[in-house]
């Protein structure tokens, strides 16, 4: 009888925790993302533009503000190129060298926060 009740109160007390999707960090917009301080980046890199979009474990993020500089190295390259926010998203328009391998760095300030730094590596 002892056992049944103490059985009863382990399981009355146990706690259920969904466990967060093992997609949460994949990207949704075709790019490549890092996770960061302020929240999850993705970068889309074009030719002509490079946005990124930032999300908070899978869900988009509230932009009131955004800013930073995204630099591209492509081999001995080094593009440089200001970021600013558009709608929901952060965007730089440039002509980037953006092939496989090449790598991007991105400090961004978020909703009035200190920059963070972000580095990817294209694929």
């Amino acid at each position: 009888m002892k056992r049944l009740l103490l059985s009863t109160l382990v399981l009355a007390c146990t706690v259920v925790v969904p466990a967060r999707a093992a997609d949460d960090h994949a990207p949704k917009h075709g790019g490549v993302v890092v996770e960061t301080k302020a929240g999850d980046m993705e970068l889309v890199a074009k030719p002509d533009l490079i946005v990124i979009h930032v999300s908070d474990h899978g869900k988009p993020m509230k932009l009131t503000s955004g800013s930073g500089k995204v630099t591209v190295f492509n081999g001995n390259e080094k593009t440089e190129a200001q970021l600013a926010l558009v709608g929901e998203k952060l965007e730089a328009k440039g002509s980037f060298k953006v092939g496989t391998g090449a790598k991007v760095l991105a400090e961004v300030s978020l909703n009035g926060k200190p920059a963070v730094a972000a580095r990817f590596t294209l694929k």
